[in-house]
């Protein structure tokens, strides 16, 4: 977005919010969606300031998540990257000296992506899917795009909590079709079984619905021959210091704390 459209969407909005005054209707909501919608347009054109300023190889990765990272975490990116902030989505300019691992896995492998970056500096180039990676049939589904065109050394990977309603056959199965992908791209793989998660009814989730899905996960490992990082046994006895109530997500600690179980699995897949 220019810089025009921006001053035309800022002059815009506050005479719609008059229209719906005078047609009787709630200014309450409408002004706060006029407001928001200014936000959102000067984060865009603030964010493709900064997109002209990238490299052809930066560049055509922002463009990847874009594609990717969809309504909830794209917004949030493009407000790190105007801040200057760094994320767990950073291009990363890889060390031709160094091995290049790629981390798949959902919100809480996002959490602990920047740990474990830090915790492999200078030792390996830590990637990670251009995506909250999901359930196993949004694996299968987007696989390539993730893996992309690179060679990759060590795979380390997870589904499991968006899984956790996927009937066992499908999991399974699912899980069974990733391995079998994976092992193509020649990466040496590590997969983290899942870490746990508490009972909460509302959300109709279980603990038990973890505990289940990691056993199908190790047995598809281990017919396979896919070392695992036993995140669940790590994190169980630490739950109290390191998981909300009622969260299936992690403290700041918490995360450093699976940052360097995963940077120790990393480097002895190596």
């Amino acid at each position: 977005m220019n810089l025009r459209v921006l001053a035309l969407v800022l002059l815009l909005a506050p005479l719609a919010c008059l229209a719906q005054v005078a047609k009787g209707e709630p200014t309450d909501a409408k002004e706060a969606a006029a407001k928001k919608a200014a936000q959102d347009a000067l984060v865009d054109a603030r964010y493709e300031a900064w997109l002209a300023k990238l490299s052809p190889e930066a560049l055509a990765w922002e463009k990847v998540l874009q594609s990717q990272l969809g309504g909830f975490y794209l917004p949030l990116h493009k407000r790190d990257k105007i801040a200057g902030k760094s994320n767990a989505w950073d291009f990363v300019k890889d060390d031709p000296k160094l091995p290049r691992v790629l981390l798949i896995g959902d919100s809480v492998s996002r959490g602990y992506t920047q740990p474990a970056r830090k915790a492999l500096a200078g030792k390996a180039n830590v990637h990670r899917a251009p995506a909250n990676c999901g359930p196993t049939a949004s694996g299968l589904k987007n696989l390539e795009v993730w893996l992309g065109e690179g060679k990759w050394d060590v795979i380390h990977f997870n589904f499991g909590i968006h899984d956790r309603a996927t009937p066992i056959a499908d999991y399974r199965k699912r899980l069974e079709e990733i391995v079998v992908r994976l092992k193509k791209t020649g990466a040496r793989l590590v997969w983290a079984s899942t870490t746990p998660i508490p009972d909460n009814p509302a959300q109709k989730q279980t603990a038990d619905s973890i505990v289940e899905r990691n056993k199908v996960a190790a047995e598809v490992m281990a017919a396979h021959g896919v070392s695992v990082n036993d995140l669940f046994g790590a994190m169980t006895p630490r739950l109290a210091e390191f998981q909300p109530p009622l969260d299936v997500h992690f403290k700041a600690a918490g995360y450093d704390f699976l940052g360097a179980k995963v940077a120790e699995a990393v480097l002895a897949a190596k």
